[in-house]
């Protein structure tokens, strides 16, 4: 039986994250990593946005097996002793460790139709399979209005195939910017030839006369050569389940990233942890979440004993369009917006009860630290305060 100083349960950007944050801390103890994927650790957000726009294959990789670790690829861990501090992966494999993270990360949601037909985008092996079908196929449906969907149909557009979006939501990112942003991502979406199915839903997808046959909800039958889903994910909570850690819309961590049992550690998009900032628990889906919670988690793993903080900020590019935000973007809390040129340059700010909860820099760059800047002085401002503030 294999024994490791520190073992990692996961292959993405927090893994690595934590690898170096291990190696800042302690440049000898053994790293053990088990991930599900077949893939070393790469940069997941590359895949619908910079790998389309000609970005080489090879920059999307993290090069953690060069920081003196053992990557043992395609291999899903099935359980965890924490009382033996033992991990038994599904080729019957146990591995005992000193400490562990769990960063594993979440799954796509899925319709419940669709055999195979569908591309739920998630993985570089999905990234690999678009890609080839792209390179044949001229007419694709994208389901969903999100980030993922955003995206995907944007570089499809792109690459000069016709898109049509489908999702239930009046307009694109709709519980995200505010409703006059929305509705105009979402005109802009047809100026660039998307076509849009606002306020609608799949309710069927099977094969027809070498095509794939969409069924809305209306009853029209679309034919199209490929379906991209991008419906959300759900965190991958069954190992610790499994461990009895305690779990509640995924696995529960102390400003320390310290799970319910001894020497155990979550991170990533499967970790809901105290954030200073909102008020409240949280479980972030973004890249900068997961390398700041992987190098903290990995660096409390060594001893760090440093309380996460991290105010994440996300990114996202949508044809000419592009932003960076920080916080919580949330369509539902009151917004205040200050337009350089409306709905192309401006900073829309997210308030609860006068405090800054979020902020929104469209098309304006250099601004994340004075936006986290902003929501940790903790303050109230009225809407004319704002102004100017970024």
């Amino acid at each position: 039986m294999k024994h490791y100083k520190y073992l990692i349960v996961g292959g993405g950007i927090s893994t690595d994250a934590a690898v170096r944050g291990i190696r800042e801390m302690d440049s000898v103890g053994s790293i053990g990593v088990i991930s599900s994927e077949t893939d070393p650790p790469y940069k997941r957000p590359y895949l619908s946005k910079k790998l389309w726009s000609g970005k080489p294959l090879e920059k999307v990789y993290l090069h953690t097996d060069s920081l003196k670790v053992d990557l043992m690829l395609g291999r899903t861990a099935t359980m965890l002793d924490p009382q033996q501090k033992r991990l038994t992966d599904d080729r019957r494999d146990t591995f005992a460790y000193d400490r562990i993270l769990l960063a594993t990360g979440g799954s796509p949601n899925h319709l419940p139709f669709g055999n195979g037909r569908i591309i739920y985008y998630r993985t570089l092996r999905d990234y690999f399979r678009l890609k080839e079908l792209s390179g044949e196929a001229e007419s694709f449906l994208v389901v969903g209005g999100g980030f993922i969907g955003a995206e995907v149909a944007a570089s499809l557009r792109i690459a000069g195939k016709k898109v049509t979006m489908i999702f239930p939501e009046k307009s694109i990112g709709s519980r995200v910017y505010p409703r006059d942003l929305s509705l105009y991502i979402t005109d802009y979406y047809r100026r660039k030839g998307v076509e849009i199915l606002a306020g609608e839903t799949v309710k069927n997808i099977e094969e027809g006369d070498g095509k794939t046959v969409v069924t809305i909800g209306t009853g029209e039958k679309l034919m199209v050569d490929g379906v991209v889903a991008g419906i959300g994910i759900h965190p991958n909570v069954e190992l610790a389940e499994r461990a009895s850690l305690t779990v509640d819309q995924g696995i529960q961590v102390d400003r320390y990233l310290r799970a319910s049992s001894k020497d155990i550690y979550a991170a990533r998009d499967v970790a809901t942890f105290p954030s200073e900032f909102l008020g409240r628990r949280v479980r972030l889906e973004h890249e900068d979440n997961a390398a700041a919670m992987g190098r903290t988690a990995g660096r409390n793993m060594a001893g760090a004993e440093e309380a996460y903080t991290h105010i994440p900020m996300f990114y996202s590019d949508l044809f000419e369009l592009g932003y960076e935000a920080v916080g919580d973007l949330d369509s539902r809390l009151e917004t205040v917006a200050f337009w350089e040129k409306p709905m192309e340059k401006g900073v829309v700010y997210y308030l609860d009860q006068g405090r800054v909860k979020g902020v929104l820099l469209w098309n304006v760059w250099d601004s994340v630290d004075k936006a986290r800047a902003l929501m940790r002085e903790g303050a109230s401002f009225s809407p004319g305060e704002l102004a100017g503030k970024i």
